[in-house]
């Protein structure tokens, strides 16, 4: 008889004696113990190849449990979304939907936790995000949800956590949940995320995505953590119909004189220094290079700050904040969200036109009431850095006004889904600010090779 238990985000396998060639999917035998051991992840095929195969066997590994969800929300799902939730069921009910900002991956996550039926558990990026999981799925099921992270811990049958709480504490809940749901999941690659899915038997897994390419090409990762690529919309698909139309608008500004000597100055500064030391930035480990190159030396370290000044110098010109105002009055009564690179820049403009600002630094309290009375239009205009780019649901915003930002095809993409969300009447434009002849012009190449922009 064979014998399955749950071990610290591990399946142990119990088996009589050591049957000759003995072999089931993930498994390597474990001296310390005597006995065969595999990531939680495999436990789904252990059990398939032992049942197939007829082999006796007793599993005390799972511990999650068959629900009754009913959605207490009288809600249609669009076409598009049924179908997302029939492609991953014929997945092997594994897999990531990817749809756009907007298009709401949460509804079809809860359609599938109802055909599902088990003790599931979301993992989300942030705390607000778990916050807002939390409010959506205690009012969709009519139930108290569980929170794990941000202080609570508090396991329910249906639990939010976030990353970082779920990869500390799945050694201990990772058999007490059939279904996990990661929110966002391009994040779970990360060196640490990946312990998260590999420590957690749930046989069924839903991945939610917008772009779920990443900048270090990790995301084929997604693949053996969650399953395939189940259903894929792109913003094109679904604008018009199921999101707003929209509008994408490049605006060139010139730096001043001034801005253009020092620009040009500290640039050479910076370049010398690369070519100085054979680095190139689009090559392998380009960066961590030059960060360890410029440590070694008062050159390298002029070099550094002469990079950090030219960047500056391009995202945040005199002439970026000139459009930024004559934008801002033209557009004083849409909806504005105004993106940037740094904080810096966001409590510069948030002095200078009196706009409330969010960034990493404002408190939740406050950064809730903010989004309250932007989307109640209280605030017309709104200022942010990174905070906002992805899982804050902000319906009232219509245009954007990207001065600065990363050349990130996922971070573009991202800042437009928050002005998608479709309202009656409701035409979305976006504007990205380039200062002209400098790298930004082609940081905005980059970030734009995605359909949206197409």
């Amino acid at each position: 008889m064979i014998k399955l238990e749950f071990d610290r985000g591990s399946i142990l396998v119990h088996a009589d004696g050591e049957p000759d060639g003995f072999h089931l999917p993930g498994c390597v035998f474990d001296e310390r113990v005597d006995l065969w051991r595999a990531p939680a992840r495999f436990y789904r095929e252990i059990v398939t190849v032992l049942t197939r195969s007829k082999t006796p066997f007793e599993d005390t590994a799972r511990e999650y449990e068959e629900l009754q969800l009913a959605s207490s929300l009288e809600r249609k799902p669009f076409p598009y979304q049924q179908e997302a939730v029939d492609t991953w069921a014929k997945s092997g009910k594994r897999g990531v939907v990817v749809l756009p900002t907007g298009a709401g991956k949460t509804f079809v996550a809860q359609m599938i936790m109802g055909s599902i039926q088990r003790s599931t558990l979301v993992v989300t990026p942030t705390i607000d995000l778990m916050q807002q999981w939390y409010g959506v799925l205690g009012t969709g099921f009519d139930m108290e949800v569980g929170l794990i992270g941000g202080g609570y811990y508090e396991p329910r049958p249906v639990t939010v956590t976030t990353y970082d709480s779920a990869y500390i504490h799945m050694e201990r809940i990772g058999n007490r949940f059939g279904l996990i749901v990661f929110d966002e999941c391009h994040h779970l690659p990360g060196p640490t995320y990946l312990m998260a899915a590999e420590a957690c038997i749930a046989p069924f897994r839903l991945g939610l995505t917008a772009t779920p390419d990443r900048d270090d090409g990790e995301e084929w990762r997604l693949q053996e953590a969650i399953g395939p690529i189940a259903y894929r919309k792109e913003i094109k698909e679904l604008a018009g119909d199921y999101l707003s139309d929209y509008e994408t608008v490049r605006v060139y500004v010139r730096l001043s004189d001034e801005e253009r000597e020092e620009y040009t100055s500290e640039r050479a500064i910076y370049r010398d220094f690369l070519r100085m030391e054979n680095i190139s930035l689009s090559g392998p480990n380009g960066w961590t290079r030059f960060l360890m190159a410029t440590s070694r030396s008062e050159q390298g370290r002029r070099a550094f700050l002469a990079y950090r000044n030219q960047k500056s110098i391009a995202q945040a010109s005199g002439a970026k904040i000139r459009e930024l105002e004559d934008l801002l009055a033209r557009h004083r009564f849409d909806r504005v969200i105004i993106f940037t690179s740094d904080n810096k820049t966001v409590y510069k403009i948030s002095r200078k036109f009196l706009i409330p600002a969010i960034t990493h630094q404002t408190k939740v309290k406050e950064r809730h009431e903010i989004l309250q009375r932007f989307n109640a239009g209280d605030y017309p205009f709104l200022v942010t850095s990174k905070v906002l780019n992805e899982g804050v649901d902000v319906p009232a915003a219509n245009v954007a006004i990207v001065l600065s930002g990363s050349g990130s095809v996922r971070e573009h993409v991202q800042r437009l889904g928050r002005i998608l969300r479709r309202a009656q009447d409701k035409h979305a434009l976006l504007y990205e600010v380039v200062a002209e002849d400098t790298a930004e012009e082609y940081v905005s190449s980059r970030r734009r090779q995605h359909s949206a922009y197409s």
